[in-house]
């Protein structure tokens, strides 16, 4: 199983396998044909109300990889993680995001859970 994330704004390489957009939000300034999306399960993403809380201002990261673990648990979000995972254990998955900083964003959130299987 290989799964990684990267930046949307960062060009499509052929080892992308299967690319996910995490993001609950369309990436600005990037077309959906230059992106090259296969999957964009938004109830797999922070929810709004989470998101704002954690860009409001000097929010810990681990707090937010907290919260969010827990909205994973919702039936739909588990749902989608599975099929993600499910994606992964037939192929490669590029895990794709806008954060600035991937490292420390839901995205690596979804990374280490899927690597923990």
């Amino acid at each position: 199983m290989s799964v990684r994330v990267r930046r949307v704004y960062d060009p499509p390489e052929p080892e992308d396998g299967v690319r996910v957009l995490v993001d609950r939000l369309w990436p600005r300034g990037v077309s959906k044909d230059a992106a090259r999306v296969d999957e964009w399960p938004k109830e797999l993403t922070p929810s709004t109300e989470l998101r704002r809380w954690y860009h409001a201002g000097e929010r810990s990261y681990e707090e937010f990889a907290r919260r969010y673990e827990a909205e994973l648990t919702a039936p739909e979000a588990s749902e989608l993680l599975d099929r993600v995972r499910e994606l992964a254990e037939a192929g490669d998955v590029t895990l794709l995001t806008a954060a600035r900083s991937p490292g420390e964003s839901h995205a690596s959130v979804l990374l280490r859970l899927l690597d923990e299987g």
